[in-house]
C-alpha cells in the first residue's frame, strides 16, 4: 500500500563523546516526502534531548539549524524495501535471516532544520484552552508542549531515486468532518520494527481548526512512537498524504480523549518554505480538491446537532424538527435559561436560540432524557429519518460537542454498533465503540450505512474504583424508545406524552444501572 511505502522510522542518537551521554537514542515515525531529492519529514520532539540550549530553544520564533543541536548526531532512517511491508519471520529460519535489520533499508540522514509551524501553533491555542488542562502524548510522557508545533526536515541521500518525485499529497483545506482517513506510523519507534513498522489505523476526520484546517483531529488510534507518521486521504486515484501525526494521545484533565492530533502537511510546507529554498528544494504545488471516497447516505447528520448550554453546563442535542430538540436530563437539570446553538452549515450561520424545557425524566428513571422546544425555528432544517431496526456490527458515527465544546463546532467519531441490549424483545440500550467524551451527552448516533438516526448518546463508561474513563465504550438510548413519544407529543402538545419514560420496568432499570439480575451492581 502507498501508506506503508511512504512512512519510515527515524532514529536519533548522540556520539559517544557527547556532553550529555545519557541523552538518546530517541526514535519516532516519519514520512518520505520526496525521492528526488530524498527528503524525510518527522516530528521535532525527538530532538529535544539534543538541543544545546535545552527546552528553551522551543521558544525560538525561527527555524533551528543543525548548529543548534549537539555535534555529531547520528540520524538513521529505517524504511521497507520497495514492494514489501516488513520482513516475514519464520520460526525455523536462522537468526541472521530473521533479523529485521537484514531486510529493512537503513539510510544515514542529515538534519536540514527544525521548523516551527506557526499556523498550527495558533490553531492549538484556538482549539485547546489552557484552563481545560489539555495534555498531549503518553499519560506520563512528560513531553514539553512547546515542541508540539515543531517538525524536522532530513536530507537522506540513500533515498535518491532516478526520476524520483514527490509523494502524492492533498490539501487539508478540502477535508470535511467525518471523511475517512488512514494513519500510518510505527508504534514505539525503532523499538521493534519487525512487528510494528508502518502499522495502519483507520479513522475519520473528527474536527478541524485554524487557517486551511492547519489542525486536524482524528479518531484513528495511534500509539507513542507514531508521532511524525502520516495521515492519508483515500481517494479514487490512490491515497494522498494530507497531514503528519503530532501527538498520539490527548488528555483533558484526567479524561483520556481517544483522538489523535495531526498537523496539516500544507501548513508545514508553508512554514518551511525558507528552509527548503535555502536547500535548493523545489516543492511542487499541491493539487486542488481530491475526489474522496464518499460515505453512504444523502443527508448531512451534522445539520441535526446542536450545542446545548444551561448555565455553566453544556452538552449536545439532536434536532428532530425545526423547533424540537432531544438532549439528556443531566445537561439541563441546573434549571438555568437554555441556550441552543445549532451547528452551522453551508447555508446556515451559527445562531444562538432560546429554548424552553418541555419535559425531563425523573432522576430515578433509567432514561436520561430531556425535551426542549426552541423559541425560533432553525432555518433550512431537514429532519432526520429515524431507524426502525438495529444491526450489531454495523458502522456508526457520533456527532456532538464532546471535549472541544464551542471552540471548533461538533466533532465526529466513528465505530461500530457493538451491542443491542433488549428486554422482552425490545431494544432498550445501544452500545458503540465510537469515542465519546464529556460534552457528548445528547449527541445523535447515526448509521453510516443508511444515514438514519439510531439514538442519542447518554454516557460513556467510567471505572469508579480506578477513576478511569473509557471513551470507546458508551451507551445510547434507542430512537425506537423515543420516536413514538415524540409523535404523540406533536399531536397532543401534552408533555405527559413522555411520562412513560419514568415508568420503565425492572429489566430496563437493571440494564441501564449496569446490574445483573440477581446480583450486586457492577463497578462501572
Amino acid at each position: 500500500m502507498e501508506e506503508e511505502q511512504t512512512c519510515c522510522v527515524v532514529s536519533i542518537s548522540g556520539s559517544p563523546g557527547s556532553p550529555q551521554p545519557g541523552a538518546g537514542p530517541c526514535s519516532c515515525s516519519g514520512v518520505v516526502l520526496s525521492r528526488g531529492p530524498g527528503l524525510v519529514l518527522c516530528h521535532g520532539a525527538g530532538f529535544a534531548a539534543f538541543l544545546r540550549d535545552g527546552p528553551a530553544a522551543w521558544a525560538q520564533p525561527r527555524a533551528l539549524l543543525p548548529d543548534a543541536l549537539q555535534p555529531s548526531l547520528r540520524l538513521l532512517v529505517l524504511h521497507p524495501p520497495a514492494g514489501t511491508r516488513v520482513p516475514a519471520l519464520s520460526r525455523d529460519a536462522p537468526a541472521a535471516s530473521r533479523s529485521p535489520a537484514g531486510a529493512l533499508q537503513q539510510h544515514e540522514a542529515q538534519l536540514l532544520a527544525l521548523v516551527p509551524c506557526r499556523t498550527f501553533q495558533k490553531a492549538l491555542a484556538q482549539a485547546f484552552g489552557q484552563a481545560e488542562q489539555w495534555r498531549f502524548g503518553g499519560e506520563a510522557a512528560g513531553a514539553d508542549p512547546r515542541a508540539l508545533h515543531w517538525f524536522a526536515w532530513l536530507r537522506v541521500p540513500g533515498l535518491d531515486t532516478p526520476a524520483g518525485g514527490w509523494t502524492a499529497r492533498a490539501s487539508a483545506g478540502c477535508l470535511r468532518k467525518g471523511q475517512a482517513l488512514l494513519a500510518c506510523g510505527s508504534p514505539f519507534g525503532a523499538l521493534c520494527p519487525d512487528l510494528f513498522l508502518n502499522t495502519l489505523s483507520k479513522g475519520v476526520v473528527s474536527n478541524m481548526a485554524g487557517e486551511e484546517n492547519a489542525l486536524l483531529l482524528t479518531d484513528a488510534r495511534c500509539l507513542p512512537g507514531t508521532e511524525g507518521g502520516g495521515a492519508f486521504l483515500p481517494s479514487a486515484t490512490g491515497s494522498r498524504l494530507v497531514a503528519v501525526i503530532a501527538a498520539s494521545f490527548c488528555w483533558k484533565g484526567v479524561e483520556w480523549v481517544g483522538l489523535t492530533l495531526l498537523c496539516s502537511l500544507a501548513a508545514i510546507l508553508r512554514s518551511s518554505a525558507g528552509v527548503l529554498d535555502a536547500a535548493g528544494v523545489a516543492v511542487p504545488p499541491v493539487p486542488g480538491r481530491v475526489a474522496a471516497v464518499q460515505a453512504a447516505g444523502q443527508q448531512d447528520p451534522l445539520g441535526w446537532v446542536a450545542l446545548v448550554e444551561c448555565g455553566g453546563t453544556w452538552g449536545s442535542g439532536v434536532l428532530l424538527s425545526p423547533r424540537l430538540l432531544l438532549t439528556c436530563r443531566h445537561v439541563v437539570e441546573a434549571g438555568d435559561p437554555l441556550c441552543v446553538t445549532p451547528a452551522p452549515g453551508p447555508s446556515r450561520a451559527a445562531t444562538v436560540l432560546s429554548g424552553r424545557l418541555v419535559f425531563a425524566t425523573e432522576e430515578s428513571s433509567p432514561f436520561d432524557v430531556a425535551v426542549v422546544e426552541l423559541q425560533d425555528s432553525v432555518p433550512g432544517f431537514v429532519p432526520p429519518r429515524p431507524a426502525h431496526t438495529f444491526l450489531p456490527g454495523e458502522e456508526v458515527s457520533v456527532m456532538g460537542f464532546g471535549a472541544l465544546g464551542r471552540a471548533c463546532g461538533p466533532s465526529v467519531t466513528a465505530g461500530v454498533l457493538s451491542a443491542v441490549v433488549t428486554v422482552a424483545g425490545r431494544p432498550v440500550m445501544l452500545q458503540t465503540t465510537c469515542a465519546v467524551h464529556g460534552g457528548s451527552s445528547g449527541s445523535p448516533l447515526v448509521s453510516s450505512r443508511s444515514g438514519r438516526l439510531l439514538g442519542i448518546v447518554a454516557s460513556n463508561t467510567r471505572d469508579t474504583s480506578a477513576g478511569t474513563t473509557y471513551p470507546h465504550l458508551n451507551f445510547c438510548i434507542p430512537i425506537t424508545i423515543l420516536q413514538p413519544l415524540v409523535a404523540r407529543y406533536r399531536c397532543t402538545r401534552d408533555p405527559n406524552a413522555f411520562a412513560e419514560l419514568n415508568r420503565a420496568g425492572e429489566g430496563v432499570r437493571a440494564a441501564w444501572w449496569l446490574q445483573r439480575q440477581p446480583g450486586p451492581p457492577s463497578k462501572l
